[in-house]
């Protein structure tokens, strides 16, 4: 196999079952229906061998309207490595968003090609995944109506920095949202839905690690004896918390930015932070 013998082209559903043997090859837990969730959020590019019917490469671009977008399921075949695809497959991507902001979770191994392209470390992500511990059930956390909407988008905007209402619409369709209530309005929410081996909470957007806390634990009351997964920024101090509940750390990766600065415009005075991702797919 040569560069010359591999072509790219728009990723379509019929490429998904290529997709998802490359994410078995890669020791991702991605089931068939996780890889379709991923397709309806975003554009992507697929390179394919000789025969025009092999993928051997993957990598979507998940858009938030206009202004940012996250690099994800980037995968290239262990037969077709070393060879530059990697690299094809990025600049094809980075074409495809135009002027957007571009996130992405990186391992060890493919920090240098994103920094040559202009990438910038901003943090690290850390996995926290196993078997849920029973935990309290926090009074202050309930389940999101539909009147929640709207608060639940400005929080996520507010932390994200972007408008994410496709995602997160599609994240209460294929799961659950819950919000922080304190008697004045929300001031937190949560989501979890069914993910690789059991299920993934996030995102989990509040003003305070308590209030972090208490999401997650919302979500892990009800998956008690179930598997969790929870990916939440170093910075974040959730990390030994999740571990004494029995999501102990498997993995991290590198957060990274291109171009560095975001503007954003916080819709209200309180700061608040994303205490676990959607995904290291969706941030």
């Amino acid at each position: 196999m040569t560069q010359s013998t591999i072509s790219l082209t728009a990723f379509r559903p019929d490429h998904l079952e290529g997709a998802l043997r490359l994410s078995r090859q890669a020791g991702w837990p991605h089931r068939l229906e996780d890889w379709q969730l991923a397709l309806d959020l975003s554009a992507g590019v697929v390179a394919l061998d000789t025969d025009a019917s092999t993928v051997v490469g993957t990598i979507l671009m998940t858009p938030y309207k206009r202004d940012v977008a996250t690099v994800n399921m980037v995968i290239v075949d262990e037969s077709a490595r070393g060879r530059g695809l990697g690299r094809r497959l990025m600049e094809a991507i980075i074409e495809q968003a135009g002027l957007r902001v571009l996130r992405l979770v990186a391992t060890g191994e493919g920090l240098p090609l994103y920094q040559k392209l202009g990438f910038h470390r901003t943090g690290t992500i850390i996995q926290h995944q196993g078997t849920a511990l029973p935990v309290a059930a926090p009074a202050n956390v309930r389940p999101a109506g539909s009147h929640d909407v709207f608060d639940v988008l400005e929080l996520d905007r507010s932390a994200f920095g972007a408008d994410r209402r496709c995602l997160l619409r599609t994240l209460a369709e294929v799961g659950q949202l819950a919000v922080l209530d304190h008697g004045r309005g929300i001031t937190g929410f949560a989501a979890s839905r069914a993910f690789g081996r059991g299920e993934v909470i996030g995102p989990v957007v509040a003003a305070n690690v308590d209030d972090g806390k208490a999401l997650l634990s919302f979500f892990m009351a009800r998956s008690e004896g179930r598997f969790v997964r929870v990916d939440t920024a170093e910075a974040s101090q959730l990390s030994a918390w999740l571990s004494e509940q029995g999501l102990v750390q498997v993995g991290d990766g590198i957060a990274m930015q291109r171009p560095v600065a975001v503007q954003s415009s916080p819709s209200t005075s309180t700061t608040f932070t994303t205490f676990a991702l959607a995904s290291q797919a969706f941030g």
